[in-house]
């Protein structure tokens, strides 16, 4: 078991977030009240077949919102309380879950649109996520980090911050991208482990090269910290009908990976964050591009959940590849099961 305990500041009330690694159950329990402190009552999170999620969990929303109402500084000492672990496990391999979707305002999966949208059930599907074995983190934006912390589901996980939200999906300025999530200091100063940005780059649209700037001065502050910076770089266009799509070719990811590999003062700390290809047989040249070490990434599965994984599987055999970053596809799996769709992921490594 896992957790967290946050004190109530100079009230000296005190919030406990346990966090079930066993069960998957997540406990939120409120401590004495002193004056303007945390409540007395206890909220907590039982098995609860009700909300439809297939977790077997409920995260008491209520307790969070109190929490945050009348003890922000929660947060930041649950930080700081943290027990952190190293980037890579014994085998020097990574599997984290990504969950930073909501802030770009992409909420849809599958044929789902707002299936992201209900915080309880996302919060819900991550704690079980994290549960289980051979799972080392999550990447996500400040507002989910926050609660995870509450939770005291990050005791011994790797902390990815999301860092830059800012291009919105669907919108005019979506490949201005602008860092409107964590800051290299935030990362520092949270004790969280790496972060994460995405760079998509489409030659027609001038947005892309504030992006691109922008990303390598993320790197440089980075480095500058001796903290790990995942990088997720595409090539994109837009459709006729003015959808921005992404450019899984070989060619494609060939470029983006020359491209991103060399921006910056350093490449010391930096990651990749790469899709597998269209052809998954051209996954062996184009990792030729770099010696950067690289995660994959999971996108849109749909419903052949088989497919992905075997599409995964070839390509974590490649020697600069070293783990999955993989959001939806695990965390809303088309027949529902949350743990078989990790566990499955777990074992590809």
């Amino acid at each position: 078991m896992r957790a967290g305990r946050v004190a109530g500041a100079e009230h000296g009330g005190e919030f406990e977030g346990q966090y079930e690694g066993g069960d998957g159950v997540t406990h939120a329990h409120g401590g004495q009240d002193g004056g303007d402190g945390i409540s007395g009552h206890e909220g907590s999170t039982d098995t609860d077949t009700s909300t439809g999620t297939g977790t077997g969990t409920r995260v008491d929303i209520s307790e969070l919102v109190r929490v945050r109402a009348r003890h922000p500084e929660a947060i930041a000492e649950a930080a700081a309380r943290r027990v952190r672990r190293p980037l890579l496990n014994d085998a020097g391999r990574l599997m984290i879950v990504a969950a930073d979707h909501p802030a770009r305002g992409a909420l849809g999966v599958g044929d789902r649109k707002f299936a992201m949208a209900n915080r309880a059930e996302l919060l819900e599907r991550l704690c079980l996520a994290l549960s289980r074995p051979g799972v080392d983190g999550v990447l996500a934006t400040a507002d989910i980090l926050d609660d995870l912390l509450l939770l005291g589901a990050l005791d011994g996980k790797v902390v990815m911050g999301s860092m830059n939200r800012g291009g919105l999906q669907g919108a005019s300025f979506e490949l201005d991208d602008r860092f409107t999530g964590h800051r290299a200091q935030d990362i520092e100063r949270l004790n969280f482990d790496a972060g994460k940005l995405l760079l998509r780059i489409d030659y027609d649209d001038p947005g892309s090269l504030t992006t691109l700037e922008s990303t390598a001065r993320a790197i440089d502050d980075m480095a500058a910290r001796q903290l790990p910076l995942f990088v997720e770089p595409f090539i994109s266009r837009r459709t006729d009908e003015g959808r921005l799509k992404n450019d899984l070719s070989a060619d494609a990811v060939i470029k983006s990976i020359a491209i991103s590999s060399g921006l910056g003062g350093t490449s010391a700390y930096t990651w990749l964050k790469l899709p597998v290809t269209e052809n998954p047989d051209d996954m062996a040249r184009v990792m030729e591009t770099s010696t950067l070490p690289a995660v994959l990434l999971g996108g849109e599965v749909g419903d052949d959940q088989d497919g992905a994984y075997e599409k995964w599987r070839g390509a974590l055999q490649l020697p600069t590849v070293r783990g999955l970053v993989v959001g939806r596809s695990l965390l809303y799996p088309a027949d529902g099961d949350v743990a078989a769709a990790v566990d499955t992921a777990v074992g590809l490594l």
